[in-house]
């Protein structure tokens, strides 16, 4: 069983390195979109040396603490975790970077080529998380045969996947906030514009925000789930708690494999901008679909031969919420419906209409996912027991290879669009690549639901590992150290996404002042005689995003060992409570929200409601801005914590009973 589930993974690997070599083969087309996807390259492979070399200093610091006060193998299998996470995304984001203007250049002679192009590109980075997420805890499993350990494992992950999500989380909606700040609102110049400075930090920002920063947050939610199962199940079930999760996982990388051949465009000569986005989301959809399906057939044969039939049905139930979620998000960010529309609609009456519009449409969107999550934890518990919850986060995230190929395309398409942008292709090229970014929009909210979701029922499966691992029977709700630890973990969540929004106000600041400067002081630049400096920004903003990401990624790690040491483990499991209930609500609103405004935005610009340059354009505009940081900095940032947490207070347990 392991050995075939590691044939599958490699396999996932093999495929995406096979797609990644088909990629090179597509022409730039002329020097100057490969000049610009050259320059986008080498700010996302220097912003990605930078973090890493930061990275392994905070790495090294855990690896040691750990090895001293837990055990030696905690450290291997930490940083073993660690690498792979950061390997996955930085091949997977190589790959984006060098697929954006081969995508741009297919847009000149057909719609459904470049939609190709991205779509490949997209799949390496699915395909590549969930290969060397199974692959890595596979081979540490055969290395030590010790399932405490794949904790290390998942926890080396996690805090890749904070730091990658952070760094880039500031790093991109600096840029893109300052980008339009100064060139949407101040000059009135169109987006990606090549006049403005900031343009290549904003496409760099795509590429280590969503695609490095998402593909690694994602790959440490799949680990999580699986590590998660695996851990409860043992105890339980023997090995073959141990063994279904990994069976369950392998099935859902072979599902995906075979549902990525579903996804298919076919065009039509003179197809509309509607026509071609409805054909992007119907291809995708049956992608999903035919994938699903072949997942729950294969689970079910799986469960069947290894396991409790209640089983598949508390799998059965995580992968319905998923769906769920993903039907929500959609309905919640997509310019096809009411919410998205209604906000448009209010850009009309100015910028403070449009953001209490767009603020109210978020909360509203968290009613459903928290009715779905919740009843999702009652049922799978009724099925399987607590084992039932951490196999629901398992069946939220068992597709995640074709569901990660829908949302990477998101970004590499932006590249794309603005890469046409940029080089001055012709009107009908820039409607194609507009299309094809409708859709990535759309694919990358709901990306962040999935994970999202997969994260409140992978932290409850952390929560009562924990219990576990502390021999905790139960939580008085009465205790005031409890209580304390509960309203530590909500405040955790606040305190978390107010340093991120404040990170990329700083950001943004200096950005603006930046390319203010560059406007005044560069003469001809406005009248496109003379070529900003790109690399001053991108530059700046990498600067600005490493100093900015330290303080959030050492609270989540110190907030949880100072509450075990104080509070004891009862206050701690009050945190992780606290930071569960509180963090998935707030993840929700502020991705949702940010997701309406940013189509909201798109939907005025495609010629509704006096199209660009108008009133209603402008208020769009800022309702995008203030969104952007919720939808790709603080919102998917609070998925990592809440599992976070859970690990912390696992791992260091031993630490907490010396002060007991």
């Amino acid at each position: 069983m392991i050995y075939v589930s590691l044939a599958i993974s490699l396999s996932a690997i093999f495929f995406a390195l096979f797609l990644s070599k088909q990629i090179k083969k597509y022409s730039f087309g002329s020097a100057q979109i490969k000049s610009i996807s050259e320059y986008i390259q080498e700010g996302a492979k220097a912003f990605l040396n930078r973090e890493f070399k930061t990275l392994i200093i905070v790495l090294g610091i855990l690896a040691l603490i750990l090895g001293v006060f837990i055990r030696p193998a905690e450290a291997f299998t930490f940083l073993a975790g660690a690498f792979v996470s950061a390997l996955a995304g930085y091949l997977g984001m190589k790959v984006a970077t060098q697929a954006n203007g081969r995508c741009a250049n297919a847009a000149i002679s057909s719609f459904s080529a470049a939609f190709k192009i991205a779509y490949k590109a997209g799949s390496v980075m699915g395909l590549l998380v969930v290969g060397f997420g199974l692959f890595g805890l596979l081979t540490v499993w055969l290395i030590f045969e010790d399932p405490q350990l794949l904790i290390g494992y998942a926890f080396g992950s996690s805090l890749v996947a904070l730091f990658l999500r952070v760094g880039g989380g500031i790093y991109t909606k600096s840029a893109d906030v300052g980008a339009d700040l100064v060139g949407k609102v101040e000059k009135g110049i169109p987006e990606d514009d090549p006049r403005n400075p900031a343009v290549i930090a904003d496409a760099v920002g795509d590429n280590v925000g969503d695609i490095a920063g998402m593909g690694s947050d994602l790959f440490e939610s799949y680990v999580s789930a699986i590590v998660a199962a695996a851990v409860l199940g043992v105890p339980l079930f023997g090995e073959k708690g141990l063994f279904l999760p990994i069976l369950l996982a392998a099935a859902g990388i072979l599902s995906s494999l075979i549902g990525n051949f579903f996804v298919v465009v076919k065009e039509k000569k003179g197809d509309s901008f509607q026509n071609q986005t409805k054909s992007v989301r119907k291809a995708m959809k049956k992608g999903i679909i035919a994938a699903n399906i072949l997942m729950v057939i294969a689970s079910w044969f799986i469960v069947k031969e290894f396991g409790e039939i209640g089983m598949f049905w508390a799998l059965l139930t995580g992968l319905l919420v998923g769906i769920l979620i993903g039907e929500v998000t959609k309905y919640y960010t997509s310019d096809g419906y009411k919410p998205v529309l209604g906000i448009a609609k209010a850009s009309q009456s100015g910028m403070s209409i449009n953001i209490i519009e767009g603020l109210s449409q978020g909360m509203i969107s968290t009613v459903v996912p928290a009715l779905a999550v919740g009843i999702a934890m009652i049922v799978a518990f009724e099925f399987a027991n607590l084992f039932g919850i951490a196999l629901a986060g398992v069946g939220i995230l068992a597709v995640l290879g074709i569901n990660l190929s829908s949302d990477s395309y998101g970004p590499i398409v932006d590249n794309a669009a603005g890469i046409a942008e940029m080089t001055g292709l012709p009107p009908e090229v820039r409607q194609r690549t507009d299309a094809l970014d409708s859709v990535g929009n759309t694919t990358a909210a709901t990306g962040k639901g999935f994970a999202i979701g997969s994260a409140a029922l992978t932290a409850l499966a952390w929560i009562a590992t924990f219990f576990e691992t502390a021999n905790i029977e139960s939580a008085d709700i009465t205790d005031p150290r409890v209580i304390g630890g509960f309203m530590t973990g909500a405040a955790l969540s606040f305190l978390f996404c107010a340093l991120l929004m404040k990170a990329v106000s700083k950001g943004s600041f200096s950005i603006v002042e930046e390319v203010r400067r560059q406007f005044a002081e560069i003469k001809g630049l406005m009248e496109g005689k003379a070529k900003p400096d790109y690399s001053r920004v991108v530059d700046l903003t990498t600067k600005r995003s490493l100093k900015e990401m330290i303080l959030p990624g050492i609270l989540v790690i110190a907030v949880p060992i100072l509450t075990g040491i104080l509070l004891g483990m009862e206050g701690l499991g009050g945190l992780l409570m606290g930071g569960l209930v509180c963090g998935f609500l707030l993840a929700v609103m502020m991705s949702n929200s940010g997701g309406a405004w940013d189509n909201a935005k798109k939907y005025i610009e495609s010629g509704n409601f006096g199209g660009k340059g108008s009133d209603a354009h402008k208020a769009a505009v800022v309702g995008d801005t203030v969104g952007d940081p919720m939808k790709d900095t603080a919102g998917p940032s609070l998925n990592i914590l809440i599992k976070l947490i859970g690990k912390v207070a696992v791992i260091f347990v031993p630490l907490f009973v010396l002060f007991a």
